[in-house]
C-alpha cells in the first residue's frame, strides 16, 4: 500500500534501536525524509547512514537526551516543521514503589510524560496550518494492564494519554490526529535484558526463561519489531486522518478484554 507520505519530514525520537527504530524505519521505506534520535552518538550515526542508503531518504541523527531544553532545540533545529511526530522514550527500571524517590518521581514523569507534550507544543501549530500532522506517542500495555513494579511508567504514560485525549480532539478538524500506540512484549534488547534477570533470579537458562514468558501470550510468540513499524507507518499515513484519540494495543491478545 502507498501511504502517500513520501515526501514528509518526520521526526521519531529514542529511534537508533527497537521500536523506536522500526518505526522510522517503515517512515523511511514510505519515501518520508527522517530525524532519527538517541543518546549514543556513534550508534546513531551508524543507523543513519544505513537508512538513508537503504531507502534512499535523507535521515538526519541527532544525539541529544530531550529531556532538556538544549536537546529539545538541537532536534527542533535539525526538522523544525515536522509532518510526522513519533514520541518515544525509555522508561524507568523495574522498581516497588516504596523505594522511588521525589527526584525519581519526577524525572520519570519528565521522561515519559512532560517530553512528549513539549515537543508536541512546539510542533503542532505548523501541522495544523499545512491541515496535515501526525503525532503518535509510543506508551505501554501497561497503561490498560498495569505490572507492579512499572508503577511509575504506567502512570506518567497513563497520564500523557488522559492529557492529549482532549487535545486530539480540538486539533482533528485541521487533519492533524493524535494516537497512542501500546506495546506489549516485543523482541528487543529491553525484552531480552528483562528475560535474562528473570532466568537467574529462577535459575533457568535465558531460553527456558523466554519459553515461560512467551506461553502466556495468546499468540505464543514476542511480537516483531518490524510489524510494530508498521503499524506506527499506517498511523502517520494519509490513510488515517479519520483514526485520532485511540490507544491501538499490540500484545499479542495479552490483555483479556472486550473493549
Amino acid at each position: 500500500m502507498d501511504l502517500g507520505i513520501a515526501g514528509r519530514k518526520a521526526i521519531v525520537c529514542a529511534s537508533s534501536r527497537g521500536l523506536g527504530r522500526a518505526c522510522a524505519e517503515k517512515l523511511a521505506e514510505a519515501g518520508c525524509d527522517v530525524v532519527i534520535n538517541g543518546r549514543d552518538k556513534a550508534r546513531l550515526e551508524a543507523t543513519a547512514a544505513e537508512m538513508s542508503k537503504r531507502y534512499k531518504v535523507k535521515v538526519t541523527a541527532v544525539a541529544a537526551d530531550l529531556a532538556s531544553p538544549e536537546g529539545q532545540q538541537a532536534l527542533l533545529a535539525a526538522c523544525p516543521d515536522p509532518d510526522i511526530l513519533v514520541n518515544n522514550n525509555g522508561g524507568p527500571p523495574l522498581r516497588d514503589f516504596r523505594e522511588l524517590t521525589r527526584r525519581q518521581i519526577i524525572d520519570g514523569v519528565t521522561a515519559n510524560m512532560v517530553v512528549a507534550i513539549e515537543l508536541i507544543q512546539k510542533t503542532i501549530a505548523p501541522m495544523m496550518e499545512r491541515r496535515f500532522g501526525r503525532i503518535v506517542n509510543i506508551t505501554s500495555g501497561s497503561v490498560k494492564m498495569p505490572l507492579a513494579g512499572l508503577d511509575l511508567s504506567s502512570g506518567a504514560r497513563a497520564g500523557l494519554t488522559a492529557f492529549l485525549a482532549g487535545v486530539a480532539r480540538s486539533v482533528a478538524d485541521k487533519n492533524v490526529t493524535i494516537n497512542h500506540i501500546l506495546p506489549g512484549a516485543f523482541d528487543t534488547d529491553r525484552l531480552r535484558s528483562t528475560i535474562k534477570k528473570a532466568a537467574e533470579t529462577k535459575h533457568i537458562s535465558e531460553d527456558e526463561a523466554a519459553g515461560q514468558r512467551a506461553a502466556t501470550i495468546p499468540a505464543r510468540r514476542f511480537g516483531q519489531p518490524d510489524e510494530f513499524g508498521a503499524a506506527c507507518a499506517f498511523l502517520c499515513s494519509a490513510h488515517s486522518g479519520y483514526i485520532t484519540g485511540q490507544n491501538l494495543l499490540i500484545d499479542g491478545g495479552l490483555f483479556n478484554g472486550a473493549f
